[in-house]
């Protein structure tokens, strides 16, 4: 596996990073035993966040006393000065650590600038200075906001969704970054488990300046990923037919599960039943049929409407139209009018 400097941070690792949203699901020793085995197997970045609930706990029990052997990155839902300290100390001490590798504001809905009025980039560099910090980052969802941040020249490191369903605009973000000298992480490379061909999202995503940062939580996911330590894929003919295939079939609107939309007044869960005719078709499940999944899908409708749903989605969704057209499809495939 080819080794990339992250913009000009000096921190240099393989291209292969661990997502560390998906271990909140399993027990520690469960999650530590898979981080201790991405780290033998040659991951050496890892990302995380203080609103991954005990994620950061379980990073800090694999990783104590071998800290200097990996890049631990963490981010900050803070909005205010206070709340962004708060959130680092309970992070470092989550951590077991006294510094971050990477410190990053967190799904932003602006691209926070000294004298703005917030007072974040100023507290941000403040503990930079302290050396609790070595770099500065920051997450968005929305192109806009990302490129005004690639812009502002302010920060060292962007994260954003990128994947082999990548829009022109995508990935013209990608080469400014790499024009400013600014690193690129890559978040939702399956697009919210859409992709199921992890050789392919592999080889699309060594074609560019990027680090692509894999949601494991469970051993046999990690191990795929390792495998390409040893053998990079190729972005051969074939892969290049199915990477097109899927385009043709998920360009547009679809959901990408990250359930900013949550939570709904109707309790429908949306991150699921906007998505869950392509779920049933790309991952084959009887547990998508069960009548559990059944209930949940006749929710869609009591939706309302009241539009506070696509107000929190960071893609701009029309979720009551998503979960309308997936309830029919549901529907149809249930009674056997659909084949799967």
């Amino acid at each position: 596996m080819r080794m990339m400097e992250l913009g000009k941070t000096g921190i240099i690792t393989p291209q292969n990073a661990f997502g560390a949203l998906p271990i909140q699901r399993v027990d520690l020793e469960t999650a530590v035993r898979i981080l201790r085995r991405a780290y033998e197997g040659g991951m050496t970045f890892y990302d995380t966040a203080r609103g991954y609930t005990d994620s950061e706990e379980k990073l800090g029990a694999a990783f104590e006393g071998m800290r200097d052997k990996v890049f631990i990155a963490s981010k900050t839902l803070a909005r205010t000065p206070e709340k962004f300290r708060e959130d680092l100390d309970t992070t470092l001490k989550n951590l077991r650590t006294d510094y971050l590798d990477l410190y990053q504001l967190h799904f932003v809905q602006q691209c926070y600038a000294p004298g703005d009025g917030t007072g974040m980039y100023e507290e941000m560099l403040r503990a930079k200075e302290e050396g609790k910090i070595r770099h500065i980052g920051i997450t968005a969802h929305k192109i806009g906001i990302a490129e005004e941040i690639v812009e502002s020249g302010l920060y060292e490191v962007l994260q954003f969704p990128f994947s082999y369903l990548a829009t022109d605009r995508d990935i013209a973000l990608v080469e400014s970054c790499k024009e400013a000298g600014m690193g690129f992480l890559a978040m939702k490379g399956l697009s919210g488990g859409l992709l199921t061909n992890a050789k392919a999202c592999m080889a699309f995503m060594l074609q560019y300046e990027v680090l692509p940062i894999w949601g494991i939580q469970r051993m046999e996911e990690l191990e795929e990923w390792l495998s390409f330590m040893e053998e990079e894929p190729v972005l051969d003919e074939e892969m290049k037919a199915l990477i097109e295939k899927d385009r043709a079939e998920l360009l547009g609107e679809f959901c990408r599960g990250c359930g900013y939309c949550a939570p709904c007044s109707q309790d429908i869960i949306i991150s699921q039943c906007a998505r869950i005719s392509q779920m049933i078709r790309r991952a084959p499940s009887a547990d998508w049929m069960t009548d559990y999944w059944q209930k949940e899908m006749e929710k869609v409708e009591t939706c309302t409407e009241c539009g506070l749903c696509m107000t929190r989605c960071p893609y701009e969704l029309n979720i009551p139209t998503l979960l309308r057209k997936n309830l029919a499809d549901y529907r149809d495939i249930i009674a056997g009018r659909t084949k799967v």
